[in-house]
């Protein structure tokens, strides 16, 4: 199992960005995929989750209304679509598959909310 992701980086208070991540060595569309965070100095927690077919959806309180998970299975790909960012959403942001009784996590993309 791999997972990689992008398009993190430097963005103004209000702005947005749009996180991917490409999943291989296992049967993509057959498994929910998760997107989770850690601030420094905080625990890693759960931003949102998506079902293997896409249909079912859900977010972390404090995301609701300004994130959107989505997948596109033929690609093998989940995104985060990240609106109306916060300092306060600063962190590292994983991609995630439970697998088998096993987490797998990406190498993760820093997402980083400041003026």
């Amino acid at each position: 199992v791999q997972l990689v992701e992008s398009g993190g980086g430097l963005v103004q208070p209000g702005g947005s960005l749009r996180l991917s991540c490409a999943g291989s060595g296992f049967p993509f569309s057959s498994y929910t995929m998760r997107w989770y965070r850690q601030a420094p100095g905080k625990e890693r927690e759960l931003v949102a989750a998506i079902a293997s077919a896409g249909g079912s959806t859900n977010y972390a309180d404090s995301v609701k209304g300004r994130f959107t998970i989505s997948r596109d299975n033929p690609k093998n790909t989940v995104y985060l679509q990240m609106n109306s960012l916060k300092p306060e959403d600063t962190a590292v942001y994983y991609c995630n598959v439970l697998r088998w009784s096993v987490n797998y996590w990406g190498q993760g993309t820093q997402v980083t909310v400041s003026s």
